[in-house]
This record gives structure tokens, sequence and C-alpha cells, in this order.
């Protein structure tokens, strides 16, 4: 079977201009012969053209500098010229010295003079503009009014604009738009002379249907139904039955994890597990499985604790910002840790909803986006004020065994305490701890009993100087919980006493696991003091600058003033109408996932420093119509794979390889590797060992030892899961963030440290060897050989096609069975001299089949699991 692999060289970064444009030459030469055409739809500068002057001519020609007396960044000064006279002409591109400069192919002369030269793309559209009278906008202008001068280009920029509803354009061939979306794509296409891909087969759009709104392939079933479906609207009765499948939150809850930042442990050197961090991602998925409208989906994660009468799931939500790190190794500053949590906190909220690399105002003013330092505190006050909490999260069914039991359980757990002297003991060990608290350095044995109680026990001072008559009883449990771990450098001295908590420290751990527990979840509260924000003088929380008030980027419409508590206006105001970004940045992440890059490929980076849109119009469509039907985002992703343009074929065409050699054009689908997870699940479904179980706890399936071992500290020993739910989906891997799942790693899950908006595909040889010896795939392979034996009737030809659909979709061709038949006879001639070798490969041999018939069809199922195709979406 063919294999076609694509690598893509990404190449970064603005290249400086080493010489001006205006005046290193006397004369410039003759127009290029064979200048770039203009492209011919209108030009907004603010959208089209600023782009392209912040990438590769404001280095020189901007506000920092202006070599030769040249810039652009500004309208008069760009028309006037430089110290050669002006290099604009409006109207008359071709004798432009701009478009002669950036086109020419004459070392020295060429613009600009180091790195990578505009693409005739990016000269068509100076071209156009300069043709079109080099308007700079109106709106532009008024908006840089009241910006420091070095800011005020970025102002302009598109995707701060007000998003508009665009005019459906005219197409020529109306046969191709099925909705509005197509008449974008189409528009496009018929301006560059280039015809759209026919659409794709009935298996194949089944198959790209079900992993795009599901993770999963489709069962044999479901791909019989749908080509006996001869209706005309058997596909949109697909999508419907796909977008009501309870595995919709789980493909998509993937998607928000990793922009949340998700991981089952605190990362650093402890990196301690979390035993209720899959609440959080339980809550996630029954959203997205209910279509919880996108703005109360973000209401609730960043203020739902805030909200009026707020209830026990809208508090799970805000754990979405408690998936940041956490440093609990025992010398660590806690101020500074607490304040690099809430930078990180700032700075995942800027790249979800908005889109921008806020991180950069950290030490200083944004380089290029119109972000102010104090813009960036403002915004960092918000999380400022806010303090981690664990909650009560029961789960259906949890509540009424828990309440009854509870009454027996405080009675054993007051018993036991009572009869060896903890209360006592407890007492004094808390008044020696607070203080030490007040009298640090008086006590080396005692300060270091604080700073790893601080670093363990969270809210560890306020908890012990309350004392225990008022704190609640969950809190004297878990202060008592830790005393009983570690009681402190006296009793460490005295063995008998040591050795007396040790045993009930294990006789509670037993008592805790014989009574029924209440889940708990990760959240976040507000501090019961005010918290004061302060600039951090270049990001040095120990250098406090001006004090500032919770507040938005000040260039962006502003938030509202209304009684609500500062987070939450917050939330209401990243979903609000108003706010230009968060549609846009949301619906083109939505076309990422569905065409494997967005409208804007940096989907990271709506600034100026981002790519500009490929299809401006089609992405403030989707962003208008998303709004327009209540943020649900079940009904975007329906009308997305309705189109005419996600049911094109994905095969690629000679006509393309220079056109649109990345397919921004969208002229076909784009193919593309599965993600790390659902390589995993396409696996397990194929073999049928999936546990199809939605929601809860993470599983640790096998892996090889020498890595389970790799945990810094040894803090989380991987404790293989047994029983079915080892083969539950990717999804619910345990992740350990200093020793992550080797094969989610291998086939590019992200690090979890910071927030993932795009995954890189890669393509290297460990994958093809993690697909062939992983326990996890052989396991899968045997099983899949067991379960051909068990579906397909006793004739191997039907036998081999039995395997062959279960992992493809399809049938194979006369070609296919021929290779497969082939390797399956080489196989067994092989298994057939070594017996031995066949029984291991078939432990669940079933009956009546020889050894190494079994074992042939194994190695045959290890091959299916290995094509490109296999885990490849189509």
């Amino acid at each position: 079977m063919d294999k076609k692999r694509r690598f893509r060289i990404w190449l970064a970064g603005p290249a400086a201009l080493a010489v001006s444009l205006a005046g290193a030459v006397a004369q410039a030469p003759e127009a290029p012969p064979n200048l770039p055409p203009a492209v011919r739809t209108p030009v907004d500068f603010a959208r089209d053209v600023a782009p392209i002057f912040q990438k590769n001519c404001y280095g020189c020609h901007g506000p920092a500098q202006q070599m030769n007396g040249l810039r652009l960044d500004q309208k008069e000064a760009a028309l006037k010229g430089g110290n050669s006279g002006p290099v604009i002409l409006p109207g008359s591109s071709e004798q432009s010295k701009l478009i002669l400069r950036v086109s020419s192919t004459q070392s020295g002369f060429r613009m600009p003079a180091i790195g990578a030269p505009l693409t005739p793309a990016e000269i068509g559209i100076l071209r156009a503009w300069i043709d079109q009278e080099a308007s700079w906008g109106a709106g532009s202008v008024a908006a840089a009014a009241s910006s420091p001068p070095a800011r005020q280009p970025a102002l302009g920029h598109w995707s701060f604009q007000p998003i508009r509803l665009p005019v459906q354009p005219a197409v020529r061939h109306q046969e191709r738009v099925r909705n509005p979306i197509d008449a974008f794509v189409v528009a496009r296409l018929e301006a560059e002379g280039i015809e759209p891909s026919p659409e794709a087969d009935k298996v194949t759009l089944l198959r790209r249907l079900s992993f795009d709104l599901t993770g999963l392939p489709p069962t044999l079933q479901e791909v019989r139904d749908f080509l006996e479906d001869k209706s005309p609207n058997a596909y949109e009765r697909a999508v419907d039955r796909l977008l009501q499948s309870p595995h919709y939150g789980e493909k998509w809850a993937r998607q928000w994890l990793d922009l949340a930042r998700y991981a089952d442990s605190d990362g650093y050197e402890k990196d301690l597990s979390r035993p209720y961090a899959w609440r959080w991602r339980q809550w996630v998925i029954e959203a997205l499985n209910r279509d919880m409208p996108f703005d109360q989906f973000t209401v609730a994660q960043i203020a739902g604790d805030l909200l009026p009468g707020a209830t026990v799931e809208q508090k799970v939500a805000t754990g979405f910002h408690r998936n940041s790190l956490k440093n609990r190794e025992a010398g660590v500053n806690r101020q500074e840790a607490r304040f690099e949590e809430v930078i990180d906190r700032t700075n995942t909220t800027g790249t979800v909803w908005l889109g921008l690399t806020v991180g950069c105002a950290q030490c200083h003013d944004h380089k290029f986006d119109p972000i102010a330092q104090k813009d960036y505190y403002r915004l960092f006050a918000f999380f400022n004020s806010a303090e981690e909490a664990d909650i009560d999260a029961p789960l259906p069914g949890e509540m009424g065994p828990y309440l009854r039991a509870r009454p027996q359980y405080e009675a054993k757990r007051r018993a036991l305490l009572e009869e060896n002297d903890i209360p006592d003991l407890q007492a004094k060990w808390e008044a020696k701890i607070v203080e030490a608290m007040d009298n640090p350095g008086k006590s080396l044995d005692w300060d270091f009993s604080v700073t790893s109680l601080r670093a363990m026990l969270d809210h560890a001072d306020r908890l012990l100087r309350k004392g225990p008559e008022k704190r609640t009883p969950k809190e004297n449990e878990r202060v008592t919980e830790y005393f009983v771990a570690d009681p402190g450098p006296e009793v460490a001295k005295d063995k008998p006493t040591l050795e007396m908590i040790r045993k009930v420290r294990e006789q509670l751990k037993e008592l805790n696991r014989t009574f029924p527990a209440l889940t708990q979840a990760n959240a976040i509260a507000e501090s019961p003091e005010p918290v004061k924000t302060y600039v951090a003088v270049r990001g040095d929380y120990r250098q406090k600058g001006l004090e500032v008030q919770p507040g938005t980027l000040s260039f962006l419409p502003p938030m509202p003033v209304t009684g609500e508590p500062p987070r939450l206006r917050l939330a209401r105001w990243l979903v609000s109408r108003e706010n230009p970004l968060t549609a846009r940045v949301v619906v083109n992440r939505m076309w990422q996932e569905f065409f494997g890059a967005g409208l804007v490929r940096t989907s990271e980076d709506f600034g100026t420093q981002g790519e500009r849109s490929t299809h401006p119009e089609l992405l403030d469509l989707l962003a208008s119509t998303f709004m327009d039907r209540g943020w649900s985002m079940k009904q975007m992703h329906r009308l997305i794979v309705t189109s005419s343009t996600y049911r094109q074929s994905s095969r690629t065409r000679e006509d393309l390889k220079d056109k649109d050699p990345d397919n921004r054009l969208l002229a076909r689908q784009s193919r593309l590797r599965l993600p790390a997870e659902e390589v995993r699940d396409a696996a397990l479904a194929a073999s049928g060992l999936l546990y199809p179980a939605v929601g809860g706890k993470s599983v640790r399936p096998a892996q090889p030892e020498s890595v389970s071992k790799l945990t810094y500290a040894n803090g989380a020993p991987w404790e293989e899961t047994e029983g079915p739910e080892r083969y539950r989906r990717g999804l619910y891997v345990h992740y350990q963030r200093t020793s992550p799942y080797p094969q989610l790693v291998n086939f590019d899950e992200p690090d979890s440290v910071t927030s993932c908006t795009r995954r890189r595909r890669s393509n290297t040889p460990l994958q093809a060897l993690n697909l062939l010896n992983d326990p996890v795939f052989v396991e899968a392979a045997q099983a899949l050989a067991v379960r051909v034996l068990e579906e397909a009737p006793a004739n191997w030809n039907d036998r081999l096609e039995h395997a062959f659909q279960l992992c493809l979709s399809r049938k194979p061709d006369a070609s296919e069975k021929a290779r497969l038949a082939k390797f399956f006879e080489q196989q067994e001639k092989i298994f057939e001299k070594a017996r031995d070798s066949a029984r291991l490969a078939t432990p669940n041999a079933a009956p009546g089949v020889a050894p190494a018939e079994t074992a042939s069809l194994v190695m045959v199922s290890r091959a299916l699991m290995n094509v490109d195709e296999f885990i490849t979406r189509e």
C-alpha cells in the first residue's frame, strides 16, 4: 500500500531590513517584466497591508528607526517617502519603488535584504492596495488618536476591528454552494482560477465525520447503514447522530484540555498526583455533550463561583484555572510561586479567549501589539484576588451513603485519635509551628517544618492560626492528616511516639478506605481579604510599581461597569458581542480541527505578529453566526461539516502543487494524522478492547517499567490499572507531568506546561516502532485476531477481509487482498517451524484453530495497524 508522507518546514520570525528601501541605490532598475499580479479583491490596509509591513518592514522603517528617512507606519510619512523621494505612487503600483524593491531578484536591491522575500501573494496585495489609491482607512486613524505613537499602527490591525456580518459573494458555479461557507470559499477559488475537488466517497466521508465528531472510527454496522441509506439527507442524519453521541464530548474535550494545560499531577520536582483533577475534566465532557452555549461555558470556568446562588457544578467549572503547575518544594518562596501561578492564569486567559500573546507585556509594554504593561497587570488583578479551594463535588449516588456513614466514621476517627493522644500531641505541634511562623530564624528545625508545611498544605498559615475551634471539620481533618504524616522535629527524636504515630497514620488510611467518601474537586474562590495588585517592575514580583485595579486591555471596547464582582464582569466581557476577538478566535480553532489549519494559521496569535486570515470575510461570517446562534458549538460544527468545502476529497492534485501547496485556498480537504489519543483509541476500537464508559477517573495503562520510574522524587509510582478499564480512551490516560505516557508523547501530545492551541504533527520512526511494540498495541493485535476468528466465517479470505474492514472501514481491493493473503501465508510458514513463538504470540488462541494460523493472523493485525491509512483521517 502506497504511503504518502508530507513534511513541512516552518520558518518563523520577521526579517530585518538591512539597507534602506528609499535610498540605497541611486536609480531603480526598470520594472521587472514579470511582476506578480495584483489581487482582484478590495484591499483593506488594517486587515491586509499592515500585517505585511509589520512582519517585514517596521524593523527598519517603523517607529523605532527610519533608515534613509523612510517610515511606513504612518500615512503621511509613508506617502512622503524617504531621502530619495516617494516610494508609494497611489494608483500606480508598477511605478512605485516599494513594489520594484520587494519584487526584485537583484542582490543588494531586493527588500527585505535579509531573510525570506515577500511571497507573490503578499506582493499582489501590496500592488492592489497601491492601485486602489493606497488608502489607510479612517478607522485606524481615529483609533490611534489616544494611543502612544509606538503602538498606533497596531490599533488598526484587522482582528481588533468590530465583527461584521459580511455580504455573501456571488459565484458563477452556484451548484457548488451548499451553505454560506461554500460561497466564500468558491468565490476565492474562482478568483484564483482553481477548481474545487470532488466529494469524497461515502466510506471516507463517514470515517472522516466519525473521527472529527467523536474521535472514534465508525463501526462496520454504521458503515453498512450509511451505505444502504440512499435518501438525499443520509449524510445530514449521520451528522446529527454523531453530534448526539456521548463520545462527542470526549472528542472536543481533548481540544479544551490542551488549551487548559490539563494534567493529573502538580509538576516541578515533587510532581504529586492530583487525585481529583478528573472531576473538572468530567464537567467539560458533560457540558460539551449538553451543548452548553460557549458564553455560559466561559462564564462558569472564569467565575462560576461568583454567580448568584452558584451550584456545585458551577464551582467545579472554575477548575479550569487549577490546571497550572504547583511548586511544592520545601524551599520554595510561596509568594513567588503564587505570583507565577497567577501569571500563568493571566497568560492562559489571554491565549484561550483573546488569541493574544499577553504574556509579552509581563516585563514591559508589548513590542508589537498595543498592550501596555499596566494593562497586563490590570488583567492580572482579576486572578490575583482568587484563591485555590478544594470543594466537595459529589457524583450522583454518593451523598446518601456518605451522610448515613458519617456519624460512625467520625466516632471511630475520634476514638482512634484520642486513644493515642493525638489531639494533645497535635496541639503542641501547632503551637510550635505558629511560633516558628512568627519568629523565623529562631529554630532551624522548626523553620524547615514550616516551609514543608506551607509547600504541602494549602493555606497553611491561615489554617494553623485559626485554631481547631474555628476550623471546619474538613479543615481539621486535613491538618491532622498532615500532622500524622510529618509530626515535627521533637517527635522525630522520640522513636516510640514516632512509631505510634506511624501506626495511627496507617489506621487512618484504612478507616478512610472502608467508609464512603465524597468526590472532591479543585476549584477557585475569592479571597476573604482584599488583595492589592501592583505593576511588577521588569516582571519582578519583588519590585512593586503602580497600584492597579482590575481592568481589560485599553485598546479593546471597555468592560461595562456593573455591581457584579470584577472577575464575573471579566467573564461576561470576554463573550460580549462588543469584544472583537473571542468569537473569531474560537471559530478559528473549530476550523482548525476540521481542516488541519485555521483560517488564521497562528491560532495562538491574532496580534500583529500572527498570520492574516486567508478568508477574512468567511472568518467574520463564522464568528457572527456563532454569536447569532446563541454560541452553540454543535450548531457551528454542523454548519462546517455539512458544507461542500468539508466534504471534498483529500487527494493531492498536481495542479495545486505550485498554486496552493499548503491547501490554504481549500480546494481540497486535508489529510491528517490522528491525534495521539485517537491513535490508541482506533487500535482499541478495531480490536474490540475499547472500554467505552464516558467520564470518571484517569487510568494507568501498561508501560515500560523504566519509564514509570522516571518521575522526579518518585512522587507518583505508576500503579498499572487492572481489568477492562485499562483499555479506556486516551483522553483518560493519567498525565504525569514529569513522566507522561510515552505513546501519547511520541504522537505529539503537548506538555501541559502552557496552553496549547494547536498540536504539531510529526512523522518519526519511533512512531512506527510504538505501533509495533507498545504493549497496548500488541494486545490490540492479539485481540483483533481473536475477534476476527469469532466473527468471520471459517474462510481465511473472508477473515482477512474482515480484519481489513475492522481497521480501515472499507473493503480491500483485489491488489490489497492478494498482498494480505501472501503476507499471511509467509507468516504461517514461519510459525509452523517456530511453534513456541506461535504460542507466545497468541495467549488467547481460539479453539479449533492451529496456533500457527492464529499467530499469522496476529501478524496481519499488527501490519494493518501500522499502515498509514489506519492512523490517518482522510
